[in-house]
């Protein structure tokens, strides 16, 4: 018993860090194997015939196949997902497709925040010194616009966007929400831009994703990413407006009364 209690502080760190360290082993593995060769618009040129009649023959497996491997894309954070939103377009039709994506690519993102949540949050709140406990206060005041915003207009990367709030202890509803709609307008875009793969799949044609995000899809983009954040402006002009509408009604009274 003696012998048990000393090796429970290194067990619970162990337990803590485990799942980040899974998922550090599965991308330097994912890389030694040169699997992230795989997600790229040569590869689909090659295979896309076979893919075809895979899809034909099994939709179900197909569709189970490619979640699993998108969420495992997101969540080990290789490179090469929006290639692989194009292939499910063109594979199973721009709602089909977007609706497949868009769950696998939040599991995917879900796992990568859980894991660093696990690892690093206690450390950072033991460690947090006020710079870092406003930014955590300010953050998850406002949790869903922000993460909303980010989602919407892809100013960072994706798995930075997946790490950042589970530093900052954003509550996991409110990630999986935020990410779930978040990434809605962009995924439906580029899968749609899949569904018309197929003529320039076979004869080769060339696919480039400036076509895909013209200036109209980032217009829209971006002013969907603005009226995200009108929540937070509206809250932060009624906290400026509390200590003005006290201190006139001070001033004149009668006019409040």
């Amino acid at each position: 018993m003696a012998q048990g209690i000393p090796a429970r502080p290194g067990l619970r760190r162990l337990r803590r860090w485990l799942p980040l360290l899974v998922i550090l082993a599965l991308i330097a593995l994912a890389f030694a194997l040169g699997l992230q060769r795989y997600l790229s618009l040569d590869s689909l040129r090659a295979h896309h015939a076979w893919l075809a009649r895979q899809v034909a023959a099994h939709l179900l497996l197909a569709l189970a196949v490619y979640a699993f491997a998108y969420a495992a894309v997101v969540a080990l954070s290789l490179p090469g997902a929006i290639w692989l939103t194009l292939a499910g377009g063109w594979m199973f039709g721009q709602w089909l497709g977007t609706v497949v994506t868009v769950l696998a690519a939040s599991a995917g993102a879900t796992l990568l925040f859980l894991a660093a949540r696990t690892a690093f949050a206690d450390a950072l709140r033991r460690r947090a010194g006020p710079w870092l406990k406003r930014l955590q206060d300010g953050f998850r005041a406002d949790a869903f616009s922000y993460l909303l915003f980010l989602r919407l207009v892809p100013l960072f990367p994706f798995f930075v966007v997946n790490l950042v709030p589970a530093f900052l202890g954003v509550r996991l509803r409110v990630f999986v929400l935020a990410t779930a709609i978040g990434i809605i307008p962009a995924t439906f875009v580029f899968t749609t831009a899949g569904a018309g793969l197929g003529s320039l799949l076979e004869r080769n044609g060339e696919i480039r994703l400036g076509d895909v995000l013209s200036p109209l899809i980032l217009t829209a983009l971006a002013g969907l990413a603005v009226l995200s954040l009108l929540p937070v402006a509206y809250r932060h002009w009624r906290r400026r407006q509390g200590p003005k509408a006290e201190a006139s009604a001070r001033t004149n009274p009668k006019v409040h009364q």
